[in-house]
């Protein structure tokens, strides 16, 4: 089998309202997408998203002619033009999405079986004053999750420390609530500078009070000491490695013992193949595998379909936080995903990914 064609779909979808992300400085008022097709000499396509694949035309030649069943030349070959170019791991997604059809099994089944289906986690993504944020916890709650992330800015923490306050007086100690300081990567032109570890300190035991089940990022990657005396004198848990784009940084990281939660994002950040090895690295120490997922929904498949085939845990991200996300925004292109009445992402059971492209919202959001 070989690959013929590596072809890139663009396509924007306005935002309408703006969505106020809590990592970006400025609020968005439309949502990008690209949809990777990969297709082979044998009829075989496979499908993939999540980064933005800018300037991958220029090394499409190194594929075309290759073989997709080959995986692991495959990584290597994104992993030499990621130094050079951007992240272009959706390609891998794209792979192994024919790899399962060839296969006809699950992505997951191939990444080792392990669960059908994963407890989610809603992974809130907008800053809102405390009372809108306990309500909207107690409105995810009531669809059946059991438990969300709340991001906290650097610039107003005594607002972001108030609505988990208020949010877990209004859901109970029944509900697990996390907590995303954003400190571990900036967003282009963000220079304003990281809060002190006294600070964090001082902020993850307030959180501590709350009832948190971890904090994420709290401080900058280099901070590998810092992050490990909050977990020690705090007592809490800490996550991150959400964008960390090398596996010598993410083995480092491990090596180090610097979180309990590695979150490496498969279609942004590593790929599936070196997110799973991480997975299986962090599981030497007892340690979670939660991978980021704020892409689309066909990059939350393929995270979905890494953390369910190696055991991810405790939870998986599930970016929703409506009226601003709703699970029509985030899956524009495909079938929606959605959690069960329980609070389970289900894998789809299709062989690949088992994502079903909605081709007429392709052709009408393509740029």
């Amino acid at each position: 089998m070989k690959i013929t064609d590596i072809s890139l779909t663009r396509m924007r979808l306005p935002l309408e309202p703006a969505f106020n992300a809590a990592w970006d400085p400025n609020p968005r008022t439309e949502f990008t997408a690209t949809l990777v097709t990969v297709t082979t000499d044998e009829g075989v396509t496979g499908y993939g998203s999540g980064d933005t694949m800018d300037g991958f035309d220029a090394y499409k030649h190194i594929f075309v002619g290759t073989n997709p069943m080959e995986i692991l030349n495959q990584v290597k070959r994104i992993e030499t033009i990621n130094f050079h170019g951007g992240r272009y791991w959706p390609l891998e997604a794209a792979l192994w999405d024919i790899i399962g059809k060839v296969a006809n099994l699950p992505v997951a089944t191939l990444f080792g079986g392990s669960s059908p289906k994963l407890p989610a986690y809603a992974s809130f993504g907008e800053l809102k004053a405390p009372k809108q944020r306990a309500e909207a916890a107690v409105a995810a709650k009531k669809v059946g999750f059991k438990a969300a992330k709340i991001r906290i800015s650097r610039d107003d923490l005594e607002t972001g420390i108030e609505a988990v306050k208020q949010t877990r007086k209004a859901v109970g100690d029944d509900f697990q609530i996390m907590v995303d300081m954003n400190q571990m990567w900036r967003m282009s032109g963000d220079i304003e500078p990281a809060l002190t570890l006294a600070k964090v300190h001082s902020v993850a035991e307030r959180l501590h009070e709350q009832g948190v089940l971890w904090i994420e990022e709290p401080l900058p990657q280099v901070d590998i000491e810092g992050i490990k005396r909050v977990r020690s004198q705090v007592g809490i848990q800490i996550a991150g490695g959400e964008m960390v784009r090398s596996m010598p940084e993410l083995a480092h990281l491990i090596e180090q013992d610097t979180f309990d939660i590695y979150q490496p994002d498969v279609v942004l950040a590593v790929g599936m193949l070196r997110a799973r090895q991480v997975a299986e690295a962090a599981a030497i120490k007892h340690r979670g595998f939660t991978p980021h997922s704020w892409t689309n929904g066909l990059g939350v498949l393929a995270n979905l379909h890494v953390s369910a085939g190696v055991g991810g845990g405790p939870y998986f991200e599930f970016p929703f936080d409506p009226p601003g996300w709703t699970i029509e925004r985030r899956d524009f292109f495909l079938k929606p995903l959605m959690i069960d009445s329980e609070g389970y992402l289900h894998v789809p059971q299709a062989p690949g990914l088992g994502a079903e492209i909605d081709f007429d919202a392709v052709k009408k959001y393509t740029v």
